[in-house]
């Protein structure tokens, strides 16, 4: 049950982001066509203050979820209810602070703003990108609940569904009006509709939810969300800054511009992150619930397997970024939004080091032990902060990812997996470090190989890309299978593949 619930909801997630992605790439071009850079970089920095903004929420959401797994598995209906109650009542009080707090903030914009752009209604801007980040918590508690019942396809479903029509919207719009107020108007209009829907789909799925003899939640359970919310507060802390401060440094330090070409990056790396994030997301909730009834040993066989996943995943995707990313950018919007190599490098390597941590993260998360590293988000905000500030003066938007990559690797790299051994798996790390060694290693001789297996063909032009994926694609894949195709992870994943398409073809009568 847990397998078939991963795999629908990845299967539908993986649909949903690659038409998500497609119709991304379509608006951002048109988007740079119409409005320019200036705005490019204005949008890319709103949207990272804003996630700085969404600190308010505190943890609140994953320690309630996590707190789901286990009445939803036992179906205690009373439970459920009783924590429902809860999450509705803290994601509007979410909801309401955001609004306050975007409000307040928006005279000290210019703080953040290395020139000032000739850009009308800035203010007017940010205030709207405000209200759409706190609509968005008023009604997605009962997402929430759908997502931990191992249901996540049917939020991805009409999540995906109102993001193309909006991306098709505003595309329109800005053909037809080139102004970018009535794009961001879409886009609340877009939000708010989706949550109502979702909200009346969960009232579908779970009528219990409308009964109004609610219990109040036992101290016992609210100790434990405060004890979880406490520790996920630095954890988001530490997720936020990491991740949102760099737009705002370059903001700063280099320029809107340079925020604008960054973006174009950001956008397919969290593109990337999105889609691979979905099949670690799509096993949340089971390995939830495979916290709560099996053993130790069973945990760490089914990580084995998870973390193997994750390096062929991470360690393919980089390798093609290092080839094709470049010249992606000069084919998708030309050779003026290219950002030097090196700084590509680091942002790639910042890619790998972070997505190497899923499997990890995953397990952590599912199985409710953010206590433990509770300190660790503050020491990474501090040296990521820190060292970019140094860095920055030195060598500009370079330093800024170079302050995130030494942040990751003196913290999260090696205290996560840590945590998860010790407080998790009751087991010692030693083996995931090996592991790791060896995948890293892997990864780096595979991408010379592919490097030096695409060297005749440098030139950017459509044939050379496509010829370029082609070799990205077999390399690093055939390598794969030829070095961990007699590891115990790779044959798990191969009887069960074959498996699932036995049964597949078995229900269509094929075989």
């Amino acid at each position: 049950m847990r397998i078939r619930s991963s795999m629908i909801n990845l299967s539908f997630a993986m649909v949903g982001q690659i038409l998500g992605l497609l119709i991304s790439f379509i608006a951002r071009i048109v988007f740079i066509q119409v409005l320019g850079a200036e705005y490019l970089g204005l949008n890319g920095l709103f949207v990272n203050i804003l996630s700085i903004l969404s600190l308010v929420e505190l943890g609140i959401g994953p320690a309630i979820t996590f707190s789901l797994y286990k009445p939803l598995a036992e179906n205690d209906i009373e439970k459920i209810k009783s924590l429902m109650k809860l999450y509705k009542k803290a994601y509007i009080c979410i909801g309401i602070l955001i609004l306050i707090i975007g409000i307040c903030f928006t005279p000290f914009l210019e703080v953040f703003i290395k020139t000032i752009p000739d850009i009308p209604h800035i203010h007017l801007i940010f205030l709207l990108f405000v209200i759409n980040a706190a609509i968005s918590y008023f009604y997605s508690y009962k997402r929430a609940l759908i997502i931990s019942d191992q249901k996540r396809y049917i939020a991805t479903i009409y999540r995906y569904s109102f993001f193309i029509l909006l991306n098709i919207i505003q595309i329109i719009l800005l053909y037809l009006t080139h102004n970018f107020i009535l794009f961001l108007v879409c886009q609340i209009i877009a939000t708010f509709a989706e949550n109502i829907v979702v909200s009346k789909k969960a009232d579908k799925l779970y009528p219990y939810l409308q009964e109004k003899n609610v219990q109040k939640v036992d101290k016992l359970t609210i100790s434990q969300i405060t004890k979880n919310i406490r520790a996920l507060t630095a954890h988001k802390l530490g997720g936020v800054v990491v991740t949102s401060t760099d737009s705002l440094i370059i903001s700063k330090f280099v320029g809107l511009v340079g925020v604008g070409l960054y973006s174009n990056y950001q956008l397919i790396i969290n593109a990337l992150n999105i889609v691979t994030s979905q099949i670690f997301m799509s096993i949340t909730a089971s390995v939830g619930n495979l916290g709560v009834t099996e053993t130790d040993d069973k945990k760490i066989s089914i990580f084995n397997i998870v973390f193997f996943v994750n390096f062929w995943i991470y360690s393919f995707i980089s390798i093609c970024l290092v080839v094709l990313l470049n010249p992606f950018i000069k084919l998708w919007i030309g050779e003026d939004f290219v950002l030097n190599t090196s700084i590509v490098f680091i942002i790639i390597l910042n890619f790998f080091l972070t997505g190497m941590r899923k499997g990890v993260l995953t397990f952590r998360d599912a199985l409710g032990i953010y206590w433990y590293d509770r300190h660790k988000p503050i020491f990474e905000c501090i040296i990521n902060l820190v060292v970019s500030l140094i860095l920055v003066k030195h060598l500009g938007m370079l330093g800024v990812f170079v302050g995130t990559t030494i942040s990751t690797l003196a913290t999260s790299f090696w205290v996560e997996p840590y945590v998860l051994y010790k407080y998790g798996f009751k087991s010692s790390v030693g083996p995931f470090f090996r592991k790791y060694s060896l995948y890293t290693i892997v990864t780096i001789i595979v991408c010379l190989i592919t490097l030096y297996g695409v060297s005749n063909f440098r030139d950017v032009t459509i044939l050379n890309f496509i010829i370029q994926a082609f070799i990205c694609i077999v390399i690093p894949n055939g390598a794969f299978v030829i070095l961990f195709h007699k590891t115990d992870e790779f044959r798990y994943l191969y009887n069960l593949i074959s498996k699932l398409i036995f049964k597949k073809l078995k229900r269509k009568n094929v075989v």
